[in-house]
């Protein structure tokens, strides 16, 4: 059933045109790179025939073709443009997806519930839109003329595993964090949300719902679909979920322990990143970050 349901989304989305709009941000761009708003259409929002999706979309100025990443959203209402540094090297898109800001119209993601949201029907659960919109937003930054189609990295939540996936264009996948990974049994050793909204679900569905809503996340767990990713990987985990995910991918993804120190763990990440697109490592800290006017 899991590639079936795949193949049935991604005919959906091929059904509806993209109809890219891009709107130049003066006040955001500089001598190295153009910044813009983007916006797009994905596959409908239960009984809507489309909808519209958003990012930032940053390309610098410099002779291309630039290697290319896509920021997958995080599990919160807002995503922040992409950083000096990372503008710097890559054609960069930072997507927001529906629910989110600046796609949250007609649907406004509810943060918590967004995990759960139409959870006991796979055809109808939020993250299948949602998934369509990474999948619409790396066909766009792929298609992006300023873009090297052979460099391209997905980085944020386990998310971009469905991505990278049913994208298998990519050359680097980065996973920053865990969210549909073994959602279950994280869910069980934490009050947190937004896992607890597995918990909460637990505690007040019907036996059938839990049934029901086990199958449609089974269908979204990235152990799932790991094996079907192409790209080179970094999972930066520490848990035995996200130990989990990296043997699945491909048995030959690194692995990250976050430290909690946070200057030691995102330049590990990016010097990995670098490395895997051909740029150079830049840390986010002190001198070394470059100064961001307009935002």
């Amino acid at each position: 059933m899991t590639v079936d349901y795949w193949d049935d989304l991604d005919a959906d989305l091929a059904a509806v045109p993209t109809n890219l709009v891009l709107t130049p941000e003066p006040s955001r761009t500089t001598p190295d790179w153009t910044f813009s708003t983007i916006t797009f259409s994905s596959i409908g929002h239960r009984g809507s025939g489309r909808y519209r999706a958003a990012g930032y979309l940053s390309i610098p100025t410099r002779p291309g073709p630039h290697p290319g990443v896509l920021e997958i959203p995080r599990h919160g209402s807002v995503n922040h443009t992409p950083h000096s540094n990372d503008r710097a090297r890559y054609a960069i898109l930072t997507l927001m997806h529906r629910g989110q800001r600046l796609a949250d119209a007609p649907y406004r993601a509810p943060y918590p519930g967004l995990l759960i949201d139409g959870i006991v029907d796979a055809s109808e659960y939020v993250y299948r839109g949602i998934v369509a919109d990474c999948l619409r937003a790396a066909e766009i930054l792929r298609s992006h003329p300023g873009v090297d189609s052979a460099r391209i990295a997905a980085v944020g939540e386990d998310l971009g595993v469905l991505t990278a996936a049913r994208r298998p264009f990519f050359r680097a996948l980065r996973v920053d964090g865990l969210l549909l990974t073994d959602p279950w049994r994280r869910a069980e050793s934490t009050r947190a949300y937004p896992m607890e909204s597995l918990n909460d679900f637990r505690r007040h569905g019907t036996d059938d719902e839990l049934v029901a809503a086990r199958s449609t996340t089974a269908l979204y767990d990235p152990l799932a679909l790991a094996g079907d990713v192409t790209a080179a990987a970094l999972v930066s985990d520490g848990s035995a979920s996200g130990a989990a995910l990296a043997s699945r991918l491909g048995g030959t993804a690194d692995t990250l322990v976050p430290t909690g120190r946070d200057r030691i763990d995102d330049d590990a990440r990016d010097a990995w990143l670098a490395a895997q697109l051909g740029a150079p490592a830049m840390s986010r800290y002190a001198d070394a970050m470059i100064p961001l006017p307009g935002d």
